[in-house]
Parts: structure tokens; C-alpha cells; sequence
């Protein structure tokens, strides 16, 4: 490490210095003020290759690591150096939520106020008297969000070289999740248009948790270049996990007053677990759905009111309004009380929330990546990392169902924290077809421009360095007549493309500036005060009994015209408990929870319960025999166990649903109705001696493909090309076919 010197030591740089005896010294300065005695591994090795603007740069370290520093220290010397901080807005940040923003403008400003360069934030909570300053008087460091930057494309196109012209540095914050989703796709597309109307390339810095491959994100940060990316990755800061994994079974209580809401004793029995280890400190307890975290943090204000005593839980998501998730964020910044969140993955990200003493997982984490994420936020340098991580187990004897006699949410768990101790992560999700996101993109450019020709319009978009140039010539002359045959577009008599009547409402509607489509949802009030956001995908009934933020409610009236749904207090209410699992499974998981199920590796880490039931689900799978066979008969049906990733799994079930069985993915395994392990063989073998399908082919054959914002404007051809390259591997999926026949039997 680079050791700091005190402000009286402080030197002009020299050839051959030190990385901190390259900064400027009034950044130097501001080091020494925070008392920090050495630089982390990444902001040591980031200011030479920062600070010289000649490469993108990606920075891969754990949460905590000091990321924003490691950028903004180079960033803001080099600004000071050059003195160009007033001259326009010198540095875009990116970040993909308001609260990281709000949170991230704090840590840079405290660091640009003594070197005179203003910072700004610009978001839909922000006031637009704000804004109209910052239009006037460009200057410094403007932190936003992609969906902000595209409503100045759309609504000032004109004035987007003023405003942007003299940008030196493009960050963007939690790259990772960005990757792989439309969010991503639309960022690099705005960026790429950015540099095409200033005529200049821009320095991007990534920001990012390590993954697997971090290659792939070097690539997506900059497509096509993803080579001359210089990574910096720090994998691990060697820090101590201390974690615990508890079992609670699923229990049928002998009064049904003893439940209120549904699910179980399981999650009272976890809340009761969560109420007596984590009252008293500041922590992070995550669970994988919203209605989960109403629920939990419903039961702990229970029982804090059973015991007189202030609540320290309260829930945090993103349906909950801002003046909320604000609070609970400042309860946990605040030492003189302990407070709890219970959370979605709103947390997950590098929001500065202060000292974390533990975090707690509710049922299997959505990724080995995510877990990291969530372990991160706990401990410190000098201190360990505390996880506690609970999972509710069915009751099971030897005639229960197959995948449930192998406890898959426990085996998914321990599989994910051993991955996560050998320093593995799911890699990223390499760049998709998103025809959606490109219609949007396209929509856009009409809108900052005044209309565009085919041609202008496809090297811009579609041309090298942005993130749709695998989309052919042909393919967007098809989009082009698909959007047209809809409306959406329109052609003048000198061949310019212009929004037609579907487009033009489309643009001038609040919600396009977001790349991802959105549930409606209806603003939750009580009396004069709001409590935020619910996404109604059911139909709500009035006097209907509900949780939200904490507490229960009734439905006093439904307003549909205003999208409000007024509510009162109550003493009961169910929330609903859909989908609770997300994320897709990767084939390295699988393949480890195999392992685990066929050795006898002993964990030291589960309580008595969870080891009963990792013993359990190792009985269940010696009498499968599923070390000797991978097809089971359940009834009727025979289940393939082929211990394989989510896409594979996917992909196999539409190769045999192609060739006439019925086959459907159950958790683990793949379950094909009404046909017995012989026959399913019998087509898994003419399956991989035949000639391999296409994605493409496979594709036509699925029914509802329609899964992004504007699929719907899509034609079949389009559609089953997206799908084809988003959702299918023939050659992954043939390879677990063969691997499936290898211990099917004769």
C-alpha cells in the first residue's frame, strides 16, 4: 500500500512517483483531513490509468472496498490540474437509484468542495429550480440516472452538445447491474449517441462489484473493445465470515388463531430467531420479495409492541415512497440508535448506510454474486462479516415428492455460501438482442433530432460501439416495417423516419424514459399522507386486508381513474406470497448441490435442524439412486434430473416439448407429464443423434414470446430471432442430453 503523507509533506508529482504523489495536492489534502492512513489496493492502482484519460477503465473490488474514491481522487486532480472546473459539466456519473445518487453526491461533494468544482444531481426528485440552474450555468460533476439522461435526449436534443460538450469522464457506478438487463443495453446506447453528437470519446469508468468474467463486463462497457479495457480487480479483501445457516420446518399449528397471515410457523419462528439476535445493533435482513419483507417486518413490529418496546425493523423496497426508504436509511446512518432494514435488494447496492454489524438472508439467495453483495454491506477492514441465513424446509418422509425429499432451498443455500468462500460468482450475462430496447433507442433519436433517415438512423445506433451493432441491415429494414405496419413510425416523402401516432403518445408519455416495462401501480394513501407504490396485478376489493410498510391495512376505497387506493388502519391482513424465488440458477450451482448431496462433507455452520435436513436430503438422493440414474418416475411422469443451469434446462425442455412430450422445469429438475422414463429416453437418444436444432427453429415453436417493453411491436420473425439468441443454448442443451442418456439406463 501507498502510505499518505500529512499536508505539510506534500510534494509536486515527479516521474516515476508514487500513485499518491500523483494527485494534486489539494487532493492530497483532503486524504490526509479523513484521517486514512494507506490507500486500498484499487484507488492505489486506478489514479495513473485514470488520471492519463487514454483507456477505459474497470474497476472490479468488494463493497467497501472504496470504489468512488479509487475514481473520483484521478477524476477530480486531473480536473484541478487542467483547470477546467468551470467550463462545463467535466464528469457524467451514472447510477442505477436515486438513494445510491442522493448518497454518492454526498461522499463527492464533501471531496470537491475544497477544490472548487460543483456537483450536481439531477433525478425526478430533484427540484426543478435545480435543474434550471444547471441548464443556465453548466458546471463540475452531474450525477444521474439513465432514465434522466434520456429525457434530456428526447426533450432537449438540441442542447445536448452545449450541455455536454466539454464531459472528460463518464463513471458509471454498479456496473454489474446493469449487465445483461435493458437498463444496461439503453445506458452504453446513450453513451455511445453522447460521443456521436459531441464528436469526442469520453474515458469510461466502471464501477463494479468482481464477477466471474470480467471480461464480459470490459466488453459491455465498451463493445468492441472490450480488450483495451484496463481492469482492476481486487477479488477479495481477506476479509473473516463468521455465518450461520437455520433450518425451520414447516408446521400445521393446532389453532388457526395462531396465524394471521399465511406461510406457516416457519417465518414466525424466523421473525422470533431475527428479533432476538439482531435487536440492539444496526443490520440488513434480506428476503427475495417484496410481500416477504411486508410480512417480516410486520411480525418483528409485533413483537416489538408485545414487549413495550421501540421498533427497531422496518421495511425497505422500491414500491415504498421516497420520504420512507429515506428515513429507514437514515436510521441505519445513525450511531446513537440500533435499527434494523428488512429488504429487497435495494440495499444490495453501495448506498452509504454505516456500519452494518449483520446481515441476514431469508431463503435461498437470488445468486452467489448477490449473496456477496449482501455479505459485503456487513463488518468492515478490521472486522468480520456476520451472516445469517435462514430457509424453510417442507416436512418430508419417503412418500413425498421426489424434488421436495431433497431439500433444493437448503442445498441451493449451502451450495451458494461455499461458492461465495472460494471467491466463484456467476460471470456476466453476455450482451442480448434486446429489439425492444433498440425500438426505444430508435424512438429517441427521432425525438433529439427532429426525425432521421434509415441509414443515419442505423449507423447510429446499430454502427460499432454500441451495444446493437450484432442487428443486421436486414433486421432493421424488418423492424423498421414491423413499427411502421403498427404505426409507430412514419415516413416522410424524403424517406425520413418520424413518430407516427403510436409513437408519437409513446414518447410524450411519462414512462418511456425507462428501457423496462413496469406493473401498474396505484399510489397507496392514508389520509393526506402517501406511503408509496403497489403494483396490482390482482383485482383489489374494497375492506380487503393488507401489509404495507410495516403494518397492517384495510382497503377503505379504490380509486381507478386516479390510480389510488385509500387505506385505514386494521389489525389483520395476508399479504400475498407469489414469487418468492428470483433469479436464474447457474450450472455451476447445480453442479456443486450435487456434490453436496453425494459426499459427506459436514458443514459446520448449520444449526441442529438444517443438519438433520442435509441428512435428510442425502437419504433421499441415495434412494433415488441419483448418483446411478438422472430419470425418476413420479406417478405418471418421469423427472430428469440433469444438474444443470436454468438456461440449459429451459432449452432442453423446448427441444423435447418439440418432439412431442410435454415438458416443463420444476425447481431442479424437468418434469415430462404423462410419459415414463423409457419413452422419455427413447426421444432423448433420436434427440442427440439427429441433427442439432436451431435456436431459431426452436424458437417458432414457442408460444408467447413477448417478454420486453415494446415485444409487442415486434413481428413473429423478429420476435423468435430475440428469443432465439436471449433464451436458448441447443448446443448446452444437446450436451446435457447426452449426459442425461450416459445414466438413464438401457
Amino acid at each position: 500500500m501507498t502510505s499518505v503523507h500529512s499536508a505539510s509533506e506534500l510534494n509536486p508529482p515527479t516521474v516515476g512517483a508514487a500513485p499518491f504523489d500523483l494527485l494534486h495536492p489539494k487532493v492530497q489534502r483532503w486524504v490526509w483531513q479523513q484521517g486514512w492512513t494507506d490507500l486500498h489496493e484499487v484507488q492505489e492502482r486506478a489514479i495513473a490509468p485514470i488520471a492519463a484519460r487514454e483507456h477505459d477503465v474497470l474497476i472490479g473490488a468488494a463493497t467497501a472496498a472504496g470504489k468512488t474514491e479509487a475514481a473520483f481522487l484521478p477524476i477530480c486532480s486531473r480536473l484541478v490540474t487542467d483547470d477546467v472546473v468551470a467550463a462545463g459539466i467535466a464528469v457524467l456519473y451514472l447510477g442505477p437509484l436515486k438513494a445510491l445518487i442522493n448518497d454518492q453526491f454526498r461522499r463527492v461533494d464533501d471531496l470537491c468542495e475544497g477544490l472548487g468544482i460543483r456537483t450536481h444531481r439531477w433525478h425526478g426528485d430533484v427540484a426543478a429550480s435545480k435543474k434550471t440552474a444547471l441548464l443556465k450555468d453548466p458546471s463540475g460533476i452531474l450525477l444521474t440516472t439513465p432514465e434522466s439522461l434520456e429525457a434530456m435526449f428526447v426533450r432537449r436534443g438540441t442542447s445536448i452538445r452545449t450541455l455536454f460538450g466539454a464531459v472528460r469522464y463518464v463513471v458509471i457506478d454498479e456496473l454489474h447491474s446493469f449487465l445483461g438487463v435493458e437498463r444496461g443495453t439503453q445506458l452504453i446506447s446513450l453513451l455511445h449517441r453522447l460521443e456521436i453528437a459531441i464528436g469526442t470519446r469520453i474515458p469510461r469508468i466502471g464501477l463494479s462489484a468482481t464477477l466471474g468474467d470480467m471480461s464480459i463486463a470490459a466488453e459491455q462497457l465498451r463493445p468492441g473493445e472490450g480488450r483495451h479495457v484496463i481492469v482492476i480487480s481486487s477479488p477479495s479483501g481477506g476479509q473473516e465470515l463468521r455465518l450461520q445457516l437455520r433450518g425451520y420446518p414447516h408446521q400445521h399449528p393446532a389453532n388457526a388463531d395462531d396465524l394471521d397471515i399465511e406461510g406457516g410457523t416457519a417465518i414466525q419462528q424466523i421473525a422470533d430467531h431475527l428479533y432476538r439476535t439482531l435487536r440492539g445493533s444496526t443490520n440488513l435482513a434480506f428476503a427475495n420479495s417484496r410481500d416477504r419483507v411486508e410480512e417480516l417486518a410486520s411480525r418483528l413490529a409485533e413483537l416489538a409492541e408485545r414487549a413495550n418496546v421501540p421498533n427497531e425493523f422496518q421495511p425497505h423496497h422500491g414500491n415504498l415512497s421516497k420520504e420512507l426508504r429515506e428515513d429507514v436509511e437514515s436510521l441505519l446512518r445513525d450511531p446513537s440508535r440500533p435499527a434494523t432494514a428488512v429488504c429487497t435488494s435495494t440495499l444490495e447496492m453501495g448506498i452509504d448506510i454505516g456500519d452494518i454489524a449483520q446481515v441476514a438472508q431469508i431463503g435461498p439467495p437470488p445468486s452467489v454474486a448477490a449473496l456477496r453483495q449482501r455479505v459485503g454491506r456487513s463488518g468492515r477492514r478490521d472486522t468480520p462479516a456476520v451472516l445469517r441465513a435462514y430457509i424453510e424446509l417442507d416436512e418430508i418422509d419417503a412418500h413425498s415428492p421426489p424434488i421436495d425429499r431433497l431439500h433444493p432451498d437448503l442445498i441451493q443455500t449451502i451450495a451458494a455460501i461455499e461458492l461465495l468462500r472460494e471467491q466463484w460468482c456467476e460471470p456476466p450475462v453476455p450482451t442480448r438482442l434486446d429489439l425492444s430496447t433498440l425500438i426505444q433507442q430508435l424512438l429517441s433519436l427521432i425525438a433529439q433530432c427532429g426525425g432521421a433517415r434509415p441509414e443515419q438512423a442505423y449507423h447510429v445506433l446499430c454502427g460499432p460501439g454500441g451495444p446493437f451493432s450484432s442487428v443486421t441491415q436486414q433486421q432493421f429494414a424488418l423492424l423498421l416495417r414491423d413499427l411502421a405496419a403498427r404505426q409507430v413510425l412514419i415516413q416522410s416523402a424524403d424517406r425520413t423516419l418520424l413518430a407516427g401516432p403510436v409513437g408519437d403518445r409513446e414518447v410524450n408519455h411519462y414512462t418511456f424514459y425507462a428501457a423496462f416495462r413496469t406493473p401498474e401501480e396505484y399510489r397507496l394513501v392514508h389520509g393526506d399522507t402517501t406511503l408509496g407504490t403497489y403494483p396490482v396485478v390482482m383485482p383489489l376489493q374494497e375492506h380487503q386486508l393488507m401489509v404495507f410498510a410495516g403494518r397492517r391495512w384495510r382497503v377503505l376505497a379504490v380509486h381507478d381513474q386516479d390510480k389510488v387506493i385509500q387505506l385505514v388502519p386494521a389489525t389483520g391482513g395476508k399479504p400475498s406470497l407469489g414469487g418468492l424465488k428470483s433469479g436464474l440458477v447457474h450450472a455451476t450451482v447445480r453442479g456443486r448441490m450435487r456434490t453436496i448431496l453425494s459426499d459427506a462433507t459436514d458443514f459446520v455452520y448449520l444449526d441442529p435442524v438444517a443438519r438433520t435436513a442435509l441428512y435428510q436430503a442425502r437419504h433421499g438422493y441415495a434412494e433415488l439412486r441419483l448418483d446411478e440414474q438422472s430419470l425418476i418416475r413420479d406417478g405418471k411422469d418421469t423427472l430428469v434430473f440433469a444438474w444443470t443451469g436454468d438456461r440449459e434446462l429451459g432449452t432442453l425442455a423446448q427441444i423435447l416439448t418439440a418432439d412431442g412430450l410435454e415438458a416443463a422445469q420444476e425447481n431442479l429438475a424437468l418434469r415430462i407429464t404423462d410419459a415414463q422414463p423409457g419413452k422419455v429416453r427413447d426421444v432423448l437418444r433420436a434427440i442427440v443423434g439427429a441433427p442439432p436444432p436451431t435456436e431459431l427453429d426452436l424458437a417458432r415453436h414457442v408460444l408467447n414470446k413477448l417478454t420486453a417493453k415494446y415485444d409487442s411491436w415486434l413481428g413473429e420473425e423478429l420476435l423468435s430471432s430475440q428469443y432465439a439468441t436471449n433464451r436458448l443454448d441447443c448446443p448446452a442443451a444437446l450436451r446435457t442430453a447426452a449426459a442425461v442418456l450416459a445414466t438413464a439406463g438401457p
